[in-house]
């Protein structure tokens, strides 16, 4: 700053001051030049000299307001800026809350779409588990129902066949007890003829035997053997009797 510089021009002399024309940015993408202005202009006023018994300072005004006109100039390029990009910010953070989301959405639906899985396939494990168990309670019931069936059908067996050799010892003691055509031979005999012959025996040929005894002190023709009568009722049904089982046993 020169000696001319802090003398007063006629402008300031008249109280008039220059029109500041106001200069557009080239480059509105050119940085923060504002603020470097303002802090240049604030720089010079800080410096300049002071008056004498006065609190003002000798200052370039024509510095000072082109300083103070450029910033002024810069000011709307750097406020839109700084309006875009927050505006820029705004929408990417929206963005990225969007993508988050849409993330999370996507985990909490395949975790519940593994946890469903995960149950359906214990549901299933857990019903052919049932199956099974039932497949083996109705196996081993079926197997203990077939047993007692077996087992009352030998019982009943047993008892038929218990008192078919009682009668079968019975006469056979009967006859050697007595003599031939004795009256203990002629109960025997009666016995048999009364009771028939045990169920399955080969029925007796005809030798000549009356039916009241044995022999034919008469000569006459032998009397053809009378029919066997029916088996007694519990000979003839025994409760719950199978003939297929029977029949099998005798084959």
């Amino acid at each position: 700053m020169t000696f001319h510089d802090d003398l007063p021009t006629a402008d300031e002399a008249s109280g008039q001051h220059p029109e500041v024309t106001p200069r557009r940015s080239r480059d509105p993408l050119a940085g923060p030049e504002a603020d470097a202005m303002l802090r240049r202009a604030a720089d010079l006023v800080a410096s300049g000299r002071p008056m004498p018994l006065s609190s003002s300072v000798m200052i370039n005004r024509d510095e000072v307001l082109d300083l103070l006109g450029r910033a002024i100039d810069q000011l709307p390029d750097e406020l839109r800026q700084a309006r875009w990009l927050l505006k820029e910010r705004d929408e990417f953070l929206a963005r990225v809350q969007s993508e988050g989301d849409e993330i999370l959405d996507a985990a909490s639906a395949k975790a519940e779409s593994m946890v469903q899985r995960t149950e359906v396939v214990k549901a299933a494990e857990q019903r052919a588990k049932r199956i099974v168990e039932q497949a083996e309670d109705d196996a081993r019931r079926l197997r203990h129902e077939s047993e007692d069936f077996c087992d009352q059908r030998l019982a009943q067996f047993e008892i038929v066949l218990e008192r078919t050799m009682k009668m079968v010892h019975a006469g056979r003691e009967k006859l050697n007890a007595s003599p031939v055509g004795g009256p203990a031979f002629d109960d025997a005999d009666r016995d048999l003829t009364d009771h028939g012959p045990p169920s399955g025996a080969t029925p007796a040929v005809a030798t000549g035997v009356a039916p009241g005894g044995f022999g034919n002190p008469t000569g006459a023709a032998p009397a053809a053997p009378p029919a066997p009568p029916a088996p007694a009722a519990e000979e003839q049904a025994a409760p719950g009797r199978d003939d297929r089982f029977f029949d099998q046993d005798e084959g």
